[in-house]
Protein backbone atom coordinates (compact mmCIF):
# COMPACT_ATOMS: atom_id res chain seq x y z
CA UNK A 1 0.00 0.00 0.00
CA UNK A 2 1.33 3.41 -0.98
CA UNK A 3 0.73 6.62 0.98
CA UNK A 4 1.68 10.10 -0.20
CA UNK A 5 2.45 13.04 2.08
CA UNK A 6 3.02 16.50 0.65
CA UNK A 7 5.66 18.50 2.52
CA UNK A 8 5.97 22.25 2.25
CA UNK A 9 9.53 22.21 3.59
CA UNK A 10 11.94 20.85 6.17
CA UNK A 11 9.59 21.47 9.11
CA UNK A 12 6.83 19.36 7.53
CA UNK A 13 9.25 16.56 6.61
CA UNK A 14 10.70 16.58 10.14
CA UNK A 15 7.22 16.45 11.70
CA UNK A 16 6.01 13.66 9.39
CA UNK A 17 8.99 11.51 10.40
CA UNK A 18 8.64 12.42 14.09
CA UNK A 19 5.03 11.22 14.12
CA UNK A 20 5.99 8.07 12.23
CA UNK A 21 8.67 7.29 14.84
CA UNK A 22 6.17 7.50 17.68
CA UNK A 23 4.50 4.38 16.25
CA UNK A 24 7.69 2.54 15.28
CA UNK A 25 8.42 -0.90 16.64
CA UNK A 26 11.74 -2.69 17.19
CA UNK A 27 13.03 -4.34 14.04
CA UNK A 28 11.61 -1.68 11.70
CA UNK A 29 13.81 -1.02 8.67
CA UNK A 30 13.22 2.16 6.67
CA UNK A 31 14.75 2.46 3.21
CA UNK A 32 15.14 6.12 2.22
CA UNK A 33 15.63 7.12 -1.39
CA UNK A 34 15.64 10.43 -3.18
CA UNK A 35 17.97 12.76 -5.01
CA UNK A 36 20.66 14.74 -3.23
CA UNK A 37 19.11 17.52 -1.18
CA UNK A 38 15.58 16.13 -0.99
CA UNK A 39 15.56 15.84 2.81
CA UNK A 40 16.63 12.31 3.72
CA UNK A 41 18.69 13.54 6.66
CA UNK A 42 15.93 15.95 7.74
CA UNK A 43 13.60 12.94 7.77
CA UNK A 44 16.09 11.01 9.92
CA UNK A 45 16.43 13.92 12.36
CA UNK A 46 12.66 14.04 12.76
CA UNK A 47 12.49 10.29 13.25
CA UNK A 48 15.20 10.46 15.91
CA UNK A 49 13.26 13.20 17.71
CA UNK A 50 10.16 11.00 17.65
CA UNK A 51 12.15 8.24 19.38
CA UNK A 52 13.21 10.72 22.05
CA UNK A 53 16.81 11.04 20.88
CA UNK A 54 18.15 14.47 21.82
CA UNK A 55 21.73 14.25 20.57
CA UNK A 56 22.57 15.89 17.22
CA UNK A 57 21.89 13.69 14.19
CA UNK A 58 23.95 14.00 11.04
CA UNK A 59 24.42 11.89 7.95
CA UNK A 60 27.14 9.26 8.47
CA UNK A 61 28.40 9.63 4.89
CA UNK A 62 32.01 8.76 5.69
CA UNK A 63 31.43 6.30 8.54
CA UNK A 64 28.45 4.51 6.90
CA UNK A 65 26.77 3.82 10.27
CA UNK A 66 25.89 6.00 13.23
CA UNK A 67 24.11 4.53 16.25
CA UNK A 68 21.96 6.60 18.62
CA UNK A 69 20.98 5.05 21.94
CA UNK A 70 19.36 7.94 23.78
CA UNK A 71 15.72 7.23 22.87
CA UNK A 72 13.07 4.64 23.66
CA UNK A 73 14.95 2.22 21.39
CA UNK A 74 18.22 2.38 19.42
CA UNK A 75 18.35 4.09 16.04
CA UNK A 76 20.81 2.70 13.49
CA UNK A 77 21.42 5.30 10.79
CA UNK A 78 23.17 4.11 7.64
CA UNK A 79 24.29 6.26 4.73
CA UNK A 80 25.35 3.84 2.01
CA UNK A 81 25.98 6.43 -0.71
CA UNK A 82 29.68 5.54 -0.84
CA UNK A 83 29.19 1.76 -0.80
CA UNK A 84 30.77 0.42 -3.99
CA UNK A 85 29.80 -3.20 -3.48
CA UNK A 86 27.24 -4.82 -1.18
CA UNK A 87 30.01 -6.97 0.34
CA UNK A 88 31.27 -3.80 2.04
CA UNK A 89 28.14 -3.92 4.18
CA UNK A 90 29.38 -7.11 5.89
CA UNK A 91 31.96 -5.00 7.74
CA UNK A 92 29.23 -2.83 9.28
CA UNK A 93 27.37 -5.63 11.06
CA UNK A 94 24.21 -4.53 9.32
CA UNK A 95 22.33 -7.76 10.09
CA UNK A 96 22.52 -7.05 13.83
CA UNK A 97 20.90 -3.68 13.12
CA UNK A 98 18.29 -4.86 10.60
CA UNK A 99 17.13 -7.71 12.83
CA UNK A 100 17.86 -6.13 16.22
CA UNK A 101 15.94 -4.33 18.91
CA UNK A 102 15.95 -0.89 17.32
CA UNK A 103 14.95 0.93 14.17
CA UNK A 104 17.22 1.11 11.13
CA UNK A 105 17.13 3.94 8.61
CA UNK A 106 19.15 3.50 5.42
CA UNK A 107 19.83 6.57 3.28
CA UNK A 108 20.50 5.79 -0.41
CA UNK A 109 18.94 2.37 0.19
CA UNK A 110 18.88 1.53 -3.52
CA UNK A 111 22.63 0.86 -3.24
CA UNK A 112 21.96 -2.23 -1.09
CA UNK A 113 18.43 -3.15 -2.12
CA UNK A 114 19.20 -6.89 -2.20
CA UNK A 115 20.23 -6.83 1.48
CA UNK A 116 17.06 -5.20 2.78
CA UNK A 117 14.63 -7.44 4.67
CA UNK A 118 11.43 -8.51 2.94
CA UNK A 119 9.50 -6.37 5.41
CA UNK A 120 10.86 -2.89 4.80
CA UNK A 121 9.20 0.52 4.92
CA UNK A 122 10.24 2.29 1.74
CA UNK A 123 10.23 6.09 1.76
CA UNK A 124 10.92 7.95 -1.48
CA UNK A 125 11.31 11.73 -1.28
CA UNK A 126 10.85 13.68 -4.50
CA UNK A 127 11.17 17.33 -5.44
CA UNK A 128 8.68 19.03 -7.72
CA UNK A 129 10.15 22.40 -8.64
CA UNK A 130 6.89 23.46 -10.27
CA UNK A 131 5.41 23.40 -6.76
CA UNK A 132 8.32 25.41 -5.28
CA UNK A 133 11.89 24.80 -4.16
CA UNK A 134 10.84 23.60 -0.68
CA UNK A 135 8.04 21.30 -1.80
CA UNK A 136 8.59 17.55 -1.33
CA UNK A 137 6.42 14.55 -2.09
CA UNK A 138 7.04 11.78 0.43
CA UNK A 139 5.88 8.40 -0.83
CA UNK A 140 5.64 5.61 1.72
CA UNK A 141 5.26 1.95 0.80
CA UNK A 142 5.20 -0.82 3.39
CA UNK A 143 6.43 -4.08 1.86
CA UNK A 144 6.56 -7.69 2.94
CA UNK A 145 5.02 -9.59 5.84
Amino acid sequence: MEQIFESGGDRDTFEYARLMAEKAEPGTVIALTGDLGTGKTVFTKGFAAGLGITEPVSSPTFTILQQYDGGRMPLYHFDVYRIGDVEEMEETGYEDCFYGDGVTIVEWAGQIDELLPEKTVRIRIEKDLERGTDYRRIIREDTGG
